[in-house]
């Protein structure tokens, strides 16, 4: 039979046995509260990221809450460099066909849409957008993209763009551009005709380069956007020239001014009325 002594040894050891259990088991649950916790914040990341990309990608309408306070102006992008203009891996022929077929949606300003048919691939076209918050000087590039110029230069050539706004500015690491050439200033207008994208898939994108917004392949209307700082977009969207230094300036202004929803994309505060439009 064990004695006291005994039995108050035994109930010690079990006692720390309980312990040692109870402490194991504590360190147990927060090693999973930590993974769980660090599993939650790479889901939350990676669902943010896919948003981004889904309510960036040009694909819709704008987002933006017009009633939305002013929340603080944007990034400064002044001391950026351009990046260079694109090329083709392969050249162009010297012209190309182009067609410009009618859209689901009628054009949200009268305009008749380019002759299609054979359009130069050759040289450059200058164009000047004189807006409420500056001038924006731009040079298209036929090698680059000629039946984008050449819809742009007709859209220009009709006073399309005039007496429009651009509706949408986005301030975010990653995305930084003004987007216009909608005559509603929401975001689905466009020219009643569409064309395919000249597209390739070493195309990237950057400070100083002058793209078109589309709604999906093949969706090209008269909408585009100007990056004043960073895109980080896959090569689904057509690059067809570049800004000039004036232009740059004047963007680098828009975007420190921010946009209405304080969220990275909305309406710029200061606004950009474009009064008219040139080429040549």
């Amino acid at each position: 039979m064990a004695t006291n002594e005994q039995r108050r040894e035994a109930a010690k050891r079990k006692l720390a046995a309980q312990q040692a259990n109870r402490a194991q088991q504590a360190e147990k649950r927060k090693r999973n509260t930590t993974i769980a916790a660090v599993a939650t914040v790479l889901v939350v990341a990676l669902v943010a990221s896919g948003v981004y990309l889904l309510t960036s990608a040009w694909a819709g309408p704008d987002d933006a809450d017009p009633a939305a306070a002013a929340q603080g102006g944007g990034p400064d992008t002044s001391g950026l460099p351009a990046v260079p203009l694109p090329q083709r891996p392969t050249a162009l022929p010297a012209s190309v066909n182009c067609e410009y077929p009618a859209s689901p949606d009628p054009a949200s300003k009268p305009v008749d849409p380019p002759a299609g048919g054979q359009v130069s691939a050759e040289g450059t076209v200058p164009a000047t957008v004189t807006t409420s918050a500056g001038t924006i000087d731009l040079t298209l590039d036929r090698a680059l993209a000629p039946c984008t110029v050449n819809s742009f230069t007709h859209l220009v050539e009709q006073g399309y763009f005039a007496d429009t706004s651009c509706h949408r500015l986005t301030t975010s690491p990653g995305l930084q551009v003004l987007q216009c050439g909608d005559p509603t200033g929401q975001g689905s207008g466009g020219p009643g005709y569409s064309f395919a994208d000249e597209v390739f898939p070493e195309l990237t994108y950057g400070r100083g380069l002058l793209a078109m917004a589309n709604a999906g392949p093949g969706t090209n209307g008269s909408q585009f956007f100007m990056i004043y700082g960073d895109a980080q977009l896959p090569p689904n969207y057509t690059v067809f020239g570049s800004i000039g230094p004036e232009g740059l300036a004047t963007l680098d202004e828009v975007a420190k001014g921010g946009e209405s929803t304080g969220s990275g994309d909305g309406t710029p505060n200061i606004p950009v009325d474009i009064q008219s439009a040139t080429v040549g």
